[in-house]
């Protein structure tokens, strides 16, 4: 039988006590959420790709000839898009993330892609691409040699490839050309501060912890996401924010079990507690078996039309059960030692996952069931 790697939080549960103090466990506000309106900007365009060997688009895009000719009309150079040939050349698209604070001349990862027939994009040259918001407003410029990272070679209906070398990247390739700043403030003058993972409880404890550092009345928790936070007037807002980012506060957890019978993957997060239960797991393994054999005739001198080699078919049913084990566990057991306790009896992690889910029906696990 395939044997299943098992991840569990074990440690936690056999190196440390289950008593371990919420203020161990503290982070920073800064890796809970972020401010709102802190966030990047979407920019995308339409280029051409020069410079391929063969694998750009085929004659068929009409799209791919009529580009290489627009491009050739600026240099006043005219051609008619039915004389262009574009194997050496592919249309694609342009995508980029604009940072939430940028200037003029910074440089910003682009990742190009082919929108054509394009079998690989290795070697090619993106020309300057406009890059643009949805507002429709251009706010940088790409360009520069792509990094592919694989090919695509085919001869007579053999092929070699490795990755996908229809998409590549150019690291650096865009230069922002208009600047923009993120505007964290609201219509009132006011910082809101958003979680990550939506929680009453982490709201209201990040709220305390702005109180106590800030003053009482600065930090107000509006629903389980967002706290508003009062800012002072004549406050250096970016020494402020910095302040706030810096403080820790402990994020309440809740208790779930993620599994995974694809990959044989069990994963508990939190302190997972099971109530009483009794576990009793039995494996039944049925096989039927068909042995053919020959019968072969004793040859004698006269032989009728009726003696003939005949095939006999034997088949039996094999039933094997393995001894049921049970399992008794305490009101104070958590999840981790279920799992310590089955492993010793070299529980392989489909039964495992079965076991969870079971114990999870019978309303014994208080957890939330993850199957993924």
């Amino acid at each position: 039988m395939r044997t299943y790697k098992i991840i569990a939080l074990l440690l936690a549960a056999s190196l440390l006590p289950l008593q371990v103090a919420a203020s161990a466990d503290a982070v920073r506000l800064k890796d809970l959420g972020k401010f709102a309106g802190w966030r990047e900007n979407a920019l995308v365009g339409y280029g051409l790709v020069t410079g391929l060997a063969g694998t750009g688009d085929s004659s068929s895009n009409k799209a791919t000839r009529q580009s290489i000719a627009n491009v050739l009309a600026q240099f006043d150079v005219a051609v008619a898009p039915d004389d262009v040939l574009s194997r050496n050349a592919a249309a694609v698209m342009v995508t980029a993330a604009l940072p939430a604070v940028s200037t003029t001349g910074d440089t910003i990862d682009v990742t190009v892609t082919s929108i054509g027939d394009a079998r690989s994009l290795a070697g090619g040259t993106l020309l300057v691409t406009p890059l643009k918001a949805p507002n429709n407003k251009v706010y940088a410029l790409a360009q520069g040699p792509i990094s592919v990272g694989g090919y695509k070679y085919d001869l007579n209906g053999n092929v070699a490839q490795k990755n996908h070398p229809t998409v590549g990247s150019i690291p650096n390739g865009a230069s922002v050309e208009v600047g923009v700043k993120a505007n964290v403030l609201n219509a009132e003058g006011k910082l809101t501060f958003t979680l990550a993972d939506a929680d009453y409880t982490t709201a209201a404890r990040v709220a305390a912890a702005v109180n106590a550092a800030l003053g009482s009345g600065t930090a107000d928790p509006r629903d389980a996401e967002s706290i508003e936070i009062r800012v002072p007037e004549h406050t250096r807002l970016v020494d402020y924010m910095a302040r706030i980012e810096s403080l820790n506060v402990a994020p309440d957890e809740r208790a779930r079990v993620v599994i995974n019978e694809r990959t044989g993957t069990v994963v508990a997060g939190g302190d997972v507690h099971i109530s009483k239960v009794v576990i009793s797991h039995g494996d039944l393994k049925i096989s039927i078996v068909t042995d053919n054999t020959v019968s072969q005739p004793i040859f004698v001198r006269d032989t009728g039309p009726g003696v003939r080699t005949e095939t006999v078919s034997n088949s039996r049913v094999d039933v094997q059960e393995r001894g049921e084990s049970g399992y008794v566990s305490s009101s104070s057991n958590t999840v981790a030692d279920l799992i310590q306790s089955l492993t010793r009896i070299k529980t392989n992690t489909r039964d495992i996952i079965s076991i969870l889910r079971a114990i999870k029906a019978a309303g014994a696990l208080h957890a939330d069931l993850v199957v993924q």
